[in-house]
């Protein structure tokens, strides 16, 4: 499964990260890597509420698709 992640420089320092295809799943950070950590998370929680059980498994398994 790929999931669309936009990440965007915040306007006020940090980054924050949004899922088009997943409504009101935002998530925000300081760095970079911190940001995709936490919008994780987030896909993660949300896909568990919606299917019952989490996606993603692995450590090897990738859910952004970033284009600049």
């Amino acid at each position: 499964m790929n999931i669309i992640v936009i990440i965007h420089k915040a306007e006020k320092g940090g980054y924050r990260a949004e899922v088009p295809a997943l409504k009101g799943c935002y998530s925000h950070g300081e760095t970079l890597k911190e940001t995709k950590t936490n919008i994780r998370e987030v896909i993660e929680g949300y896909l568990e509420t919606v299917q019952g059980n989490a996606v993603i498994t692995g450590p090897d398994d990738e859910i952004f698709e970033l284009s600049a």
